[in-house]
């Protein structure tokens, strides 16, 4: 569980946002959207979205290999992916549970980014 580890984890997860970022760049013919009428407002929206989300991949693909000296930007990132996951928390709530996929992901964001940080972490003490 050290450095390597951390890193070959976070390359394999930042590879989500890109992937989904790209595909979220289609807005409401997003596959995932399938059915969903067009809307204008929220077409804009899961376009901005999906926007930020792929940086946000490409921003953690970047500092993989300098993951040890990037300590505040690797925490404001994973902090994103945690406050995605309260929202999609909160979605859950109000709404209704989505498909399972994005149950999946809400864990991950809700637990994984907060491991992923304590990880993180950890190899600073062990730098020490």
């Amino acid at each position: 569980m050290g450095k390597r580890g951390l890193q070959i984890v976070c390359g394999i997860l930042a590879v989500i946002p890109v992937v989904t970022g790209l595909i979220g760049l289609l807005g409401t013919s997003d596959p995932l959207y399938a059915g969903v009428p067009a809307n204008v407002l929220l077409d804009t929206n899961l376009r901005f979205f999906a926007g930020v989300w792929l940086v946000l991949g490409l921003a953690l693909l970047w500092i993989v290999p300098r993951i040890d000296r990037e300590t505040a930007l690797f925490r404001v990132l994973w902090a994103m992916v945690f406050a995605g996951g309260i929202g999609r928390l909160v979605s859950m709530l109000v709404l209704a549970v989505p498909p399972a996929p994005f149950i999946a992901f809400t864990v991950l964001e809700l637990v994984g980014a907060p491991l992923i940080v304590w990880w993180h972490s950890r190899l600073a003490v062990a730098k020490a």
